[in-house]
């Protein structure tokens, strides 16, 4: 079998992309819209990547020319569906350790005109003890000082010369945080005020929000989606899930839209001035349904999310809990079929997301994800919603589950097998304290908790009856009779 090579290839002839990150997400997000708006012709462009740490190496690229599939599978209308492209978007790969002044050349293109970082949630951090002279700078911000420098210099500060910086990195705000990053650091290694008045007028910093799943590759399955899908070798092959969204926000949206119009390939890209309810939209129905479903369905005896989509009595929870608590309060408009598509990303079969990975620091993921939304349809209705209210019944149980405490955890038990609680240690403290304690009691003091929740949960409505009516069908009659209690 044929290795993936330059034969596949029409690789853009120039360079407009410089990419902090050869990693699977960016390959399978960015790269892939990119090479897609290439091909319509929207958008024409390649993509310089830039390995952003020492570590690792390009050898795979080099060996493929920097191509390499992007395999996308799922659910959609109620079919799987399965996808595979070739990305030829890739025209260099390059090495600041090992070849600084290939760098620099790059940051000095005169086609050059986006930056896309991917360095984890880590990357966009200060470090003072960064050095300008260093070649390349520890982290990633210094380096994207030095690239900027170097830039400014070649085209002595040319206001037309700045660049669009999308970060796509985790965190809340990742433009702007980098964009203070980089304030910082101009002003620690004294860089001249006109550079820093140029990268502030001229760079622009958009604060973005990316959604898809991307697993990797696909280890073990690999030989035989290479000899029953691809007809190829590739060492580099990716895969995730069809569904995508990215969020690109900045005051001057318009210029970014212009310049960067992926979306009229047919790319889910969304360009505004603030993507929060964009944000709000996702950790509510996503990632909300997400934390709530868990410890319903593991208590059900379910593994994988999958799994649990497929048991009546789990699904019609999670569907009673988006379609009528959850969507009506969200900040934003959502059409049916935009609802319908986050629940299908639940059932997809090729994604295994495991319910223990998911039930990690629960406590912490329910004041952030269901609480906003338990509180906005209380105010709404005058009544707590059933299904929000009874997943922290549900948590609760999960958690109560501890019979002895393990390394960092607790250890539950769940049909006569062991199963780990992790989160954080004042809550694992707690539950042990408090596992044998009648529900009555620990009903108030787990609501009133005030380091969980920020506030004294017994004092919303009737919450502090409905939780121990809850809490004890769940202990007492098992999930699937409590279940009954909202989706009757």
């Amino acid at each position: 079998m044929r290795q993936l090579s330059k034969q596949d290839l029409n690789t853009p002839q120039k360079t407009v992309v410089a990419q902090f990150g050869e990693g699977n997400f960016l390959r399978a997000f960015a790269d892939y819209m990119i090479d897609i708006a290439n091909e319509e012709g929207v958008f024409q462009g390649g993509v310089a990547v830039i390995k952003p740490i020492p570590f690792g190496s390009f050898e795979a690229f080099d060996k493929q020319d920097n191509a390499y599939t992007v395999i996308l599978r799922g659910t959609a209308d109620g079919k799987q569906v399965v996808s595979h492209r070739i990305v030829s978007a890739i025209t260099e790969t390059i090495d600041p350790f090992a070849d600084y002044e290939s760098f620099l050349r790059l940051a000095q293109s005169e086609d050059l005109e986006f930056v896309i970082s991917n360095t984890t949630e880590a990357g966009i951090v200060y470090d003072e003890t960064d050095k300008f002279d260093q070649k390349p700078a520890n982290s990633f911000p210094g380096k994207l000082v030095q690239f900027l420098y170097a830039r400014y210099e070649r085209f002595n500060g040319a206001p037309e010369r700045g660049l669009i910086i999308l970060p796509v990195e985790l965190i809340e705000g990742n433009g702007a945080k980098l964009e203070d990053c980089v304030s910082k650091l101009i002003t620690l290694w004294n860089l001249p005020v006109e550079f820093a008045q140029w990268v502030k007028e001229t760079c622009l910093f958009c604060n973005t929000l990316v959604d898809r799943i991307v697993s990797g590759h696909p280890g073990e399955e690999a030989e035989a989606l290479e000899r029953d899908l691809l007809g190829y070798k590739d060492s580099l092959m990716v895969v995730g899930e069809p569904f995508g969204i990215w969020v690109i926000a900045h005051p001057r949206y318009k210029e970014v839209e212009d310049k960067f119009p992926l979306h009229r390939a047919g790319q889910p890209l969304i360009f505004t001035d603030d993507y929060r309810p964009y944000r709000e939209r996702k950790v509510r129905i996503l990632n909300g349904a997400h934390t709530s479903i868990t410890p319903v369905a593991f208590l059900a005896g379910k593994d994988i999310i999958s799994d649990a989509m497929a048991d009546k009595s789990v699904r019609a929870f999670i569907e009673k809990e988006v379609y009528t608590e959850i969507v009506p309060v969200v900040p934003i408009a959502v059409t049916e079929a935009e609802v319908d598509e986050f629940i299908e990303r639940f059932e997809n079969p090729f994604i295994r997301h495991e319910l223990l990975s998911v039930l990690l620091n629960s406590v912490s993921k329910w004041r952030a994800r269901i609480f906003s939304s338990l509180k906005d349809s209380f105010a709404k209705t005058g009544e707590l919603p059933p299904c929000l209210t009874f997943s922290l019944a549900a948590l609760a149980a999960c958690y109560r589950r501890s019979t002895e405490r393990g390394d960092g955890c607790l250890i539950g038990q769940r049909d006569g097998k062991p199963f780990p609680i992790r989160d954080d240690a004042h809550v694992l403290d707690f539950f042990f304290e408090r596992r044998a304690e009648p529900v009555e009691t620990f009903v108030p003091a787990f609501l009133g908790n005030t380091a969980f929740w920020g506030e004294d949960l017994n004092a919303i409505g009737d919450m502090t009856a409905r939780i121990t009516t809850y809490l004890t069908a769940i202990e007492e009659e098992g999930m699937y009779k409590a279940l009954e209690l909202v989706i009757a």
